[in-house]
Order: structure tokens, then C-alpha cells, then sequence
């Protein structure tokens, strides 16, 4: 840590931060730095921005105006955290990013700020994980410990549930939500709403099943559950019928679990628009 220097600031003899900042990096007067930052050679921090307790701020980095970071964040090199948005309806107005705690974001990903002030704009959630080259637009709300694989692009105002995990180089067309415990495989281009707990795979993208792997490492989830998943998607996807229909089965068939309920009121908030291969019979 020699390349860095030490700050301790006070008010009226009470410590207030102590961050390890690098004489290389720029930071704005007006940005706020919690305790235990470490700030690298040729870092950006711009103004009204928030960097957490326990940051790390890699070379190269940028955290611009209207940006929240929280505790124990890592932004590695050639990042930009809040980047203006790329949406021509954004005329220059002060717009918000927050990124949760504990988060991690990798080399060259680019996070945009959100196109309206005074909304919540831009919100990534505590214990993400976010590779490198990936691509977050504005206004995207993605809830915690979700996984966004190496090169993943997400066009604005999406959403994505708790626990989900986008491999590499997916694509998630604008104002698309992907439900809790969703895994989307590598490569796979999505333009609508995926429900929960399913696999989603291929272009065009086909339902591959249900994702086990991760509801068992969940204590949550018992077995029951997870059959009850299974019998819910075989009715949706694997059998010849309305997706109208699909869903009274459902509620017929299923006890009323929270399993349940996360799928059938996901696919009615969507307005029964949900991606992957359905043979609809006629009504």
C-alpha cells in the first residue's frame, strides 16, 4: 500500500473516515469516502458520489456524479460506475446509480445512471457479481446476489429478481424481467419475461428446464417445493394448451405454496407474456 497515502479527517477532535488514497487518483472535493476505502493510481471519483466503507477502487476506475456505492464494493480497472446514459429521452438531468453492498464488479463493465431525477434510477443489490465487459443500461433494477456473466449486455429498464444467474454474453432486450432464481445460458438473447426458477436456453430461446442446482442450495426450497416447480412448468411448457389454461391448472393441481404463487402471479403481473417456446392450442 505504499503508493498510498493516509487521511484521517476530524470535527471537533471525532474521527470521521480513514481511507487509503492514492496522491495519483482524482477525487472531488464534494464526493463523500466512507472508512477503509482504498483508492488506486488513476482512479476517477467525481462529485456527489458516495463510496462506502470498506471500498476498493482499482486503476483506471470511474465512479461519476450521482453514484451511491456501499460497503465492501470492488470496482476493478477500466469500470465506469454511473456513466451517462445512453438514451436520447436523458437530456442532462441529475439521475441516480446505487450499487449495494458487497458487490464486485470487474474490469470494463459500464453501469449507467437512470434518465429521470427524482426516481430511484439505476439500482444493482448487495452481493452481485458482475464480469467483465458486461453492460448494465439505465434505470435497471437488479435485486441481490445475482451473477451477470463475462460480456452479458442488459438494455434499460429491466428487471431481475433475486438470485439470478446470466451467463456469458447474454442479451436482455429493453423493460424485459427475469424472475427469481432464473439461470439463462450463455449466448441467449431474451426479449420478454423469464419466470421463475426456470433454465433458458437458445436462440430462440426455449424453456430447458427447472434450476434445481441452485433452489437445493437453498434452504428454503425442499424438495416438495422444487416438485412442485417441476409439475407448474409441465403445465406451462409441455403441454398443448393456453397459457390461460395452464395457470387454472395449476391453481387446481398445486397446493398453495409460495413456490406457487411466485410463478402464477409473476406470469399474471406480466401480463401472461413469458419467453420460451409454448405451443398454445386454440381456445
Amino acid at each position: 500500500m505504499g503508493f498510498c497515502y493516509k487521511i484521517n479527517i476530524k470535527v471537533q477532535n471525532i474521527l470521521i473516515f480513514t481511507a487509503m488514497i492514492s496522491p495519483l487518483a482524482y477525487i472531488d472535493p464534494q464526493a463523500k469516502i466512507g472508512e477503509n476505502v482504498t483508492i488506486h493510481p488513476f482512479a476517477f471519483i467525481d462529485r456527489d458520489t458516495v463510496v462506502g466503507d470498506g471500498c476498493e477502487i482499482m486503476p483506471y476506475a470511474s465512479v461519476i456524479h450521482g453514484t451511491m456505492l456501499g460497503r465492501n464494493v470492488r470496482v476493478y480497472q477500466g469500470a465506469i460506475v454511473g456513466a451517462d446514459p445512453q438514451d436520447f429521452r436523458w437530456k442532462g438531468q441529475e439521475t441516480t446509480c446505487e450499487i449495494g453492498d458487497n458487490t464486485v464488479i470487474r474490469e470494463h463493465v459500464i453501469i449507467n445512471r437512470g434518465i429521470y431525477s427524482g426516481q430511484r434510477g439505476t439500482f444493482i443489490g448487495s452481493g452481485c457479481f458482475i464480469f467483465a465487459d458486461s453492460h448494465v443500461g439505465h434505470d435497471c433494477h437488479i435485486v441481490g446476489d445475482c451473477v451477470l456473466g463475462n460480456g452479458v449486455k442488459i438494455a434499460g429498464d429491466v428487471e431481475i429478481d433475486e438470485g439470478s444467474i446470466l451467463s456469458s454474453n447474454v442479451i436482455i432486450n429493453e423493460k424485459s424481467h427475469i424472475g427469481k432464481y432464473v439461470l439463462i445460458k450463455g449466448g441467449t438473447r431474451i426479449s420478454s419475461n423469464v419466470p421463475p426458477y426456470t433454465i433458458m436456453a437458445h436462440n430462440p430461446v426455449s424453456y430447458y428446464g427447472v434450476n434445481t442446482v441452485v433452489m437445493r442450495k437453498h434452504a428454503a426450497f425442499t424438495e416438495d417445493m422444487i416438485d412442485d416447480v417441476a409439475k407448474a412448468y409441465r403445465h406451462i411448457y409441455q403441454c398443448s394448451t393456453t397459457l390461460f389454461n395452464a395457470l387454472k391448472r395449476i391453481e387446481t393441481d398445486i397446493d398453495d405454496t409460495p413456490v406457487r404463487a411466485e410463478i402464477v402471479n409473476f406470469i399474471k403481473d406480466n401480463n401472461l407474456k413469458i419467453a420460451g417456446n409454448r405451443f398454445d392450442a386454440d381456445d
